[in-house]
């Protein structure tokens, strides 16, 4: 039987290549490549294959090597700004799909994938007239709808978003991918039911999708069942170990459910910087700032929360006390949709990076080419975090900070701040990699959201007749332990109620169940919706007692009640993150609300609730205690944060410095 020629042989190889039999594909083209090693074909379309197989290093070293011997072939060069893509390496991507559009202007794909990476660096209205020439030259395109959709949700743009993703499904309704995004869509408009019906429609299309299990694992999160969140986030991570996000999120809901095991939260955190930091440390390189112990300091902030969220209320006091003549406030903001807190922190700034979009290296780069000093991470492992930016040491001195008290579990970050509060010296700090610089009165300072603030009611109890519980938190917090400890405070207290904060839906159902399980008439449990700021502040006015979950406790939110008047009994446990109520309440002097057991928070609360005259004197004066305390002495605050700054800085000074 005479032998194949290699254009029958690539013929077979296309053929079980779109057949999806990628190794029996992968295998021809290296017959074929045994024979003629200058094979354009065979070289670019193996590249694909190592693209489709993750392998994406491998790609562009094929696809280049096609590009130089077929430099006329449009796909070539669009393939291979895929490959680029999935790099991270954006501007290199981006000039091969605009080769390939040069050589043939009308090609959908290119333009795609063009808009894709556009959109990656935040250049959205590029990007949009990129998908939208794509579907204008082929409508019939699912994916190109999809990406459509996907920007116009990234803009918050839901009802062309919504649009766009119902195209895609009516052109291929089995687009797994496009019902993932759908359900981010409701999940963004706060509608978890319709989302999760979404994520389990995309899942029983295809179960290997890490983005839908991480999306279903935080669904189950914000209802607060975190057993089912890890196991999706584990799913998710198993099906993408090198997705530092995904393992961000997983740790997170471990934080949720165990925040009180330093064990557990270490571990993770140490196998995270094994797996995501460590192989970076090959691009550490030594700094040369100066060596001057008491200089002018450039500090770095990074943050996603630059803009009305609570890290970015937190630094409002801070960024506006610190001294300007010590310190240089360097900002370099991941913010996709800055506001008004944006604006205002902005003008605190000696310099404001916007660094969305942009790769770690690029962004540990210009952090570098600012001289900074210290460099503070504002995000630990919540959403958009820049972690990996850290992994690249661009600062001779790092910390983490005002995220939550914890960890990062990068070996590149060398402190954390905290208090004697969160982290009392004469207990042994959790493990970790930073070391705790405690500040000597409170790690938060509070700035009241809204101005002029919603004025302290009477005490609703004093005409309803009945006191009124509320945890205004993010339900995520809210544990199986903490609502059991809920239901015995409720059936202890016959006639009072209790007030949550979540998501409307079947969630809501489920509570009632449990509650109604436990004896407890649902009728006595209320909801209130996520609010704008000033009516979540209102929401205060017919709270009676504030109720910390745990293990992680409240920051934010015990500090908004306690300026609405509203106590709070919080439960003190042996790690910082179950510390924030015991450190909030310490500085108002109100140490006695604070328990060391849930018989003790139970007790405490229903003590509390019983005495009316006590109730009605702490709703008088809070806000006082409040603004006499720590908590809101900015000018104060900033001196003991600036000297934490300059301790670590003279640490490094001291350091013998690396021979050149």
């Amino acid at each position: 039987m005479p032998k194949l020629t290699i254009p029958e042989v690539l013929d077979t190889a296309i053929k079980q290549h779109q057949a999806g039999r990628l190794s029996q594909a992968s295998a021809l083209y290296y017959e074929i490549l045994a024979r003629d090693s200058q094979c354009a074909d065979a070289l670019h379309l193996l590249g694909v294959i190592e693209h489709q197989n993750g392998h994406h290093e491998r790609a562009v070293q094929l696809i280049r090597r096609a590009s130089i011997l077929a430099p006329e072939n449009p796909a070539i060069y669009s393939n291979l700004g895929e490959a680029y893509r999935h790099l991270d390496r954006l501007d290199e991507a981006i000039a091969n799909f605009r080769k390939a559009l040069a050589l043939q202007p009308a090609y959908p794909d290119a333009l795609s994938n063009l808009g894709n990476a556009l959109s990656t660096q935040g250049r959205f209205e590029e990007a949009l007239s990129c998908y939208q020439k794509a579907v204008a030259i082929n409508p019939a395109l699912p994916e190109t709808h999809n990406n459509l959709g996907n920007l116009f949700l990234e803009r918050e743009q839901f009802d062309q978003a919504y649009t766009c993703f119902q195209k895609a499904l009516a052109l291929k309704p089995d687009f797994a991918e496009a019902h993932n995004n759908l359900g981010n869509l409701f999940n963004h408009r706060g509608q978890p039911d319709e989302a999760f019906t979404c994520y389990q429609r995309s899942l029983a299309l295809n179960p290997h999708l890490a983005d839908t299990h991480n999306n279903l694992g935080g669904i189950f999160k914000d209802r607060g069942q975190l057993d089912e969140a890890i196991t999706h986030h584990r799913q998710a991570l198993a099906l993408e170990p090198g997705r530092a996000d995904i393992h961000s999120n997983l740790i997170l809901a471990e934080l949720y459910r165990c925040g009180d095991e330093p064990g557990v939260i270490a571990a993770e955190l140490s196998r995270w910087n094994e797996q995501h930091a460590r192989p970076l440390g090959r691009l550490v390189r030594s700094h040369a700032n100066d060596r001057a112990p008491d200089r002018r300091l450039r500090i770095g902030y990074v943050s996603a929360d630059f803009r009305s969220h609570p890290v970015g209320w937190f630094l409002r006091p801070l960024f506006a006390a610190h001294d300007r003549q010590s310190f240089g406030l360097f900002c370099y903001s991941n913010v996709r949709h800055p506001d008004h807190v944006t604006a205002e922190l902005q003008t605190h700034a000696e310099g404001w990076r916007e660094i969305a979009g942009q790769t770690d290296r690029a962004v540990a780069e210009l952090i570098r080419q600012d001289r900074i000093d210290l460099l503070v991470d504002l995000t630990l492992h919540t959403a958009k975090n820049r972690l990996l930016v850290f992994a690249h040491q661009p600062a001779p001195v790092q910390a983490t900070y005002l995220a939550y008290p914890g960890n990062s579990g990068l070996e590149t970050i060398d402190y954390r701040l905290t208090d004697l509060h969160l982290d009392p010296p004469d207990q042994a700090a959790p493990p970790g990699t930073e070391q705790p610089i405690r500040l000597p009165e409170t790690y938060w300072c509070y700035q009241p959201v809204v101005t002029p603030a919603p004025a302290v009611t009477p005490l609703p109890a004093s005409t309803n007749g009945y006191v009124t519980f509320g945890c205004l938190n993010n339900f995520c917090k809210v544990t199986p332990a903490t609502l059991a400890a809920w239901c015995r405070l409720l059936l202890a207290l016959p006639t009072a109620r209790l007030l949550l904060h979540t998501h409307p839906g079947s969630h809501r159902s489920r509570l009632q169940e449990l509650f109604a399980s436990n004896a407890v008439d649902p009728q006595r449990v209320r909801f209130v919706d996520f609010l704008p700021e000033a009516q979540y502040l209102q929401s205060y006015q017919s709270i009676d007692i504030g109720l910390d979950p745990f293990p992680f406790c409240g920051g934010t939110t015990t500090c908004d009640a306690l300026w609405m008047g509203v106590p709070v009994i919080s439960l003190a446990g042996p790690t910082p993150v179950t510390r924030g109520g015991l450190s909030l309440l310490a500085n108002v002097g109100l140490r006695e609300l604070v328990a060391h057991s849930i018989e003790d928070y139970v007790e405490k609360a229903t003590a509390l609730a019983r005495d009316l005259p006590r109730l009605a004197a702490l709703r008088a004066s809070l806000r006082e205690r409040m603004q006499r305390s720590p908590l809101m002495d900015a000018p104060r605050f900033a001196r003991n944060v600036e000297a934490a700054y300059r301790t670590m800085w003279h640490r490094w000074c001291a350091q013998p410095a690396p021979a050149q």
